[in-house]
């Protein structure tokens, strides 16, 4: 079975791809730049170049493919808009597919997606469930809750290095989860026919708030985490602004995302009967505490190493030097 795996550079994708390798598929990325994918193709997996913006680079990329996972998404710092490829560059793709006569599709969603309307994201992620659904093709759908990976970023790096940690509103619970399980379950999915069109929750053990994660974060580290807190109507403020100016569309739609999250509502779900359509046991997801431990006992592992390397360099320097102190 060959795959083709779109957003492979990304933090899901990457592991995606990895999984799919490991489990023996042949593997293809479609990519927009050669150089950014090396580490896929040392891997074991093929390059192909296209873009999900540019139609025309689809079908070469989709010739003799069998099944698709997209992995792709649009980021805050993309020069292009949300609607640009997550819309457009997805019904491209799915179009694409079925004129491809691609047996499978993967796409990962966002839970609850249909419950915020208002969201640009939520609401594309809907829409673009509904075209999958009415496409013709085989496909699972698995909606997703948040990265644990991203919390390095939001929680764990600014409290170690002592920087203000972010939190808006009344903290939304979300159940975080590992990408490389989430990378199982895309994986399962196209050996699995009981997941054919259907969509799944796919969520970590618990949801977690943002001060429970901060709490975990200090006991790991050590240290305690500096909180700014932005209030909810500051965050619409921005976003209302941004949105006179064309480049800040994407902008303000992410910080309508954020209010999401902000909201207080929790992004979960029960993952008792997922886990045994998929035959996956859930005792082997890993839980946020285990990821973060992990995560600082290398950190602080890494730190300490520095700090006796720093010192014993000062120690040598000092030994070294040809000036002595002398008594008078």
């Amino acid at each position: 079975m060959t795959l083709l795996i779109v957003g492979a550079t990304g933090t899901l994708g990457r592991q995606v791809a990895r999984r799919a390798i490991d489990e023996g598929y042949k593997v293809r990325c479609l990519v927009r730049s050669a150089k950014k994918a090396a580490f896929l193709k040392e891997w074991g997996a093929e390059l192909v170049p296209g873009d999900l913006c540019y139609p025309q680079s689809l079908p070469d990329a989709l010739e003799g493919v069998t099944a698709v996972i997209d992995a792709s998404t649009s980021r805050p710092t993309d020069s292009l808009s949300i609607k640009q490829l997550d819309w457009d560059g997805k019904v491209a793709l799915i179009q694409a597919a079925k004129a491809a006569g691609v047996k499978r599709f993967i796409f990962f969603s966002i839970i609850n997606a249909d419950k915020y309307p208002e969201v640009p994201l939520m609401e594309i992620k809907r829409c673009t469930e509904l075209f999958l659904a009415e496409s013709g093709l085989n496909y699972t759908i698995l909606q997703l809750a948040g990265f644990m990976q991203g919390l390095i970023g939001q929680y764990g790096i600014p409290i170690l290095e002592g920087q203000p940690v972010w939190m808006t509103g009344e903290s939304s619970p979300i159940a975080y989860m590992d990408t490389q399980d989430i990378a199982k379950f895309a994986i399962r999915a196209l050996s699995v026919p009981e997941t054919e069109n259907l969509a799944f929750p796919v969520v970590g053990t618990r949801a977690w708030s943002a001060q429970e994660i901060i709490n975990l974060c200090e006991r790991l580290s050590g240290k305690d985490a500096k909180i700014t807190r932005m209030p909810l109507n500051l965050l619409r403020g921005v976003r209302n602004i941004t949105r006179f100016f064309q480049w800040g569309w994407n902008v303000a739609d992410r910080l309508a995302f954020t209010e999401v999250l902000a909201s207080g509502k929790p992004l979960n779900a029960s993952m008792d009967e997922v886990y045994k359509v998929f035959g996956l046991d859930q005792q082997e997801t890993s839980t946020l505490e285990s990821y973060l431990q992990e995560y600082f006992s290398r950190i602080m592992k890494k730190l300490k190493e520095i700090d006796y390397e720093k010192t014993k360099a000062k120690k040598k320097k000092e030994k070294r030097s040809p000036f002595k102190k002398t008594s008078n």
